[in-house]
């Protein structure tokens, strides 16, 4: 899900996406005070409240997810979260400026964004059975899939991340 300028988490998103850091470590009251309104009592009381999963019942997550960071640790007695930045594991390969969408780089968007392969496959509008296929190199998406690969991984900034041509 991507992040608007309307949210209440888009100035989070703004300030982390400035960020030149690979570990960024903020109160909860620095964050109320980035967003100009107080967390939720859930992100005061519970832990899950900061996963990294990125969608419609998770804003708050699109906030760092599409700043290219992830939650590392929550501490709620100090009133503290950790923000990293995402390394991904996977060697991402392009050809004529473009993601070779093989396996591996399929799954390394979907991990960077932090889904698993249901809620990836909604997302493209596709059975999570196709995303495993895709993955797997059973075979390759489309050429529509390809381009809509494309447009997530931009929008993700997924892009941004090193890749060897």
């Amino acid at each position: 899900m991507i992040i608007k300028p309307g949210s209440k988490y888009y100035p989070l998103f703004e300030h982390l996406h400035r960020c030149d850091q690979r570990a960024v470590t903020l109160t909860f009251a620095e964050i109320e005070t980035l967003m100009g309104c107080s967390l939720p009592a859930s992100a005061i009381k519970k832990e899950n409240w900061w996963s990294n999963r990125d969608s419609a019942s998770a804003l708050q997550a699109g906030a760092w997810v599409n700043a290219g960071y992830q939650v590392e640790m929550v501490d709620l007695a100090q009133q503290t979260v950790t923000f990293h930045t995402f390394q991904s594991t996977y060697n991402i390969q392009t050809k004529d400026g473009e993601i070779d969408w093989s396996g591996h780089a399929i799954k390394a968007l979907r991990v960077y964004k932090g889904l698993n392969q249901q809620q990836f496959a909604s997302e493209l509008g596709v059975r999570r059975e196709t995303v495993s296929e895709w993955e797997n190199s059973k075979y390759e998406p489309d050429r529509s899939k390809r381009k809509l690969l494309n447009l997530i991984a931009k929008q993700a900034h997924f892009r941004d991340l090193k890749t060897d041509s």
